[in-house]
């Protein structure tokens, strides 16, 4: 206890670059992954088929045509973030990412909770990754067979809860047969998803009518166009759901080739490559469909609830079964992939004795936490079978409430690097700009939007208008999900004294220093 500060802190030589020498050893495969592998598997994550599916559709109700301004001022604090990221992974690569730098910065009791909105964001992700797959997988069937009761399966509450915890258990299962049977898989998935989107915006340029249902405008790109500061701070929360994964490169440090290199340059690449791509396939589908709320007019509350499904037929002909199969491939990829950060984030919470040490275990044969990627998979069944029984549009209001999620522990991530470098950020020009005013800035703006939907959300208007008491649905979600953060929290307190004291950090920090 005396080598901590009063306030539970590490003192500064836990907390400052002076530990960029420190290298974790918690049993995981290590030189696994190189810059291409990590880019894989951060736009896996990302799922980008499965993402824009989902909220183009919502993106449009809240901000309109203005969809390339919104992505790109979404892009905007993740690159940022991701720069910040980028420095804290160089001084110390490790699996817990924003739990183990949060803690490092601001203490065990903020860094816990640090990790609980990322395991949390994640578990959220991984159901309705489940869900949409469920939605395709049953409307694929329909295309192929010719069948279309088949595709109605999946509006079936016991069928489509059934295929969603098979799907979440297959995926389980890969992911604990180790890095390599995962990363062979994700090459295949995301080749495949990438040419089916990129040949959709292709496809939707060449189908578009004369005169297009929208005509080009540069005033697309203007944010400051959007009606009111609320719908853009909806449609930007929104925009960074769609953006959210590219922090997996960091997660998978430790089992990168140049740990401390390589994994920021391919989340900052990551992020790039998709930027490019989500504006690309808006301006097309903005062009073929227009915003109007009738026929395929992206503001159609029917067509916002599954973009692809309802354009793919309309833009690709007979190869519309393709998008099904690119959706499909998106998901099962993702599903694969985003299992790996909340079980590595409680990988480390076990390892650093912030939940119980069963956590930290790692298979030797396989040299993954199967025990933590078992407990992700059954958290993420039972969230998308309490809120599909509770509520028809549990995907949207879900994605929503994940877009809080994800803005608080990115925020707070980029905060604990400006505080984790403070006694270097004079050293010179570079480390003024990248660990101190970009993370700064990027946190700030994510912190407003965390802010201002927060508020808004409340409203029972608010999202897909499905309420709880006259609480918009999102509000009720987020809030119970920082309640049970709060409630776990305390109860580890009482249970692992040691870590909220500061003794394991400390402890592991002098142990990884000596290595």
């Amino acid at each position: 206890m005396s080598n901590y500060t009063e306030s539970g802190r590490p003192p500064d030589v836990a907390t400052d670059a002076g530990n960029s020498g420190t290298r974790v050893s918690k049993g995981l495969a290590k030189g696994r992954l190189g810059l291409l592998a990590s880019v894989v598997l951060g736009i896996s994550t990302i799922a980008p088929v499965y993402t824009l599916t989902g909220a183009l559709g919502p993106t449009v109700r809240e901000v309109g045509a203005h969809l390339p301004a919104v992505f790109i001022v979404g892009f905007l604090p993740m690159l940022l973030v991701a720069l910040g990221y980028r420095e804290l992974n160089a001084a110390e690569p490790d699996s817990g990412t924003s739990f183990t730098w949060s803690a490092r910065a601001f203490g065990p009791m903020i860094g816990w909770i640090g990790g609980w909105g990322l395991v949390v964001a994640t578990t959220i992700v991984l159901s309705n990754l489940a869900g949409v797959a469920v939605d395709f997988f049953y409307l694929f069937l329909g295309q192929i067979t010719g069948d279309q009761s088949l595709a109605a399966l999946a509006d079936n509450l016991l069928v489509n809860i059934s295929t969603c915890c098979v799907f979440i258990a297959l995926a389980v299962w890969i992911c604990c047969r180790g890095m390599g049977t995962t990363m062979t898989v994700q090459y295949g998935l995301v080749a495949l998803q990438l040419l089916v989107l990129i040949g959709f915006g292709f496809a939707a340029f060449g189908e578009t009518a004369a005169p297009p249902p929208l005509e080009f405008d540069f005033a697309w790109f203007n944010p400051f166009g959007v009606e009111s500061f609320s719908a853009f701070a909806a449609g930007l929360s929104l925009s960074i759901f769609i953006f959210w994964g590219w922090d997996v490169c960091l997660t998978v440090s430790e089992e990168s080739v140049g740990s401390d290199e390589v994994p920021g340059k391919a989340a900052t690449w990551t992020v790039l490559l998709i930027l490019a791509l989500y504006l690309f396939t808006a301006i097309a589908t903005l062009q073929f469909a227009g915003i109007s709320d009738v026929g395929l007019g992206l503001g159609n509350p029917r067509i916002q609830e599954n973009v692809f499904a309802h354009l793919a037929g309309p833009v690709m002909g007979p190869l519309a079964i393709l998008m099904s199969i690119a959706v499909l491939a998106s998901t099962a990829a993702s599903l694969q992939s985003t299992f790996v950060s909340p079980a590595r984030t409680l990988l480390a919470m076990g390892y650093y004795g912030a939940v119980p040490q069963r956590f930290a275990k790692v298979c030797p044969r396989s040299q993954t936490p199967q025990y933590a990627t078992i407990c992700a998979g059954i958290a993420a069944a039972l969230f998308y079978v309490t809120m599909r029984t509770l509520s028809e549009n549990v995907l949207a209001d879900t994605i929503t409430a994940l877009g809080m999620m994800i803005c608080f522990y990115y925020s707070l991530t980029a905060f604990a690097c400006v505080w984790y470098f403070r006694h270097s950020l004079f050293d010179s020009l570079r480390h003024f700009f990248m660990r101190g005013v970009c993370p700064l800035l990027g946190g700030v703006i994510l912190s407003v939007i965390f802010v201002r939907t927060a508020i808004d959300s409340a409203s029972p208007d608010f999202g897909s208008g499905s309420h709880v008491g006259g609480l918009g649905l999102v509000f009720v979600i987020a809030a119970i999900i920082s309640l049970l953060g709060i409630c776990l929290m305390m109860l580890s307190r009482l249970r692992l004294p040691a870590f909220f004291l500061g003794a394991t950090l400390q402890q592991q920090a002098t142990l990884q220093i000596q290595e």
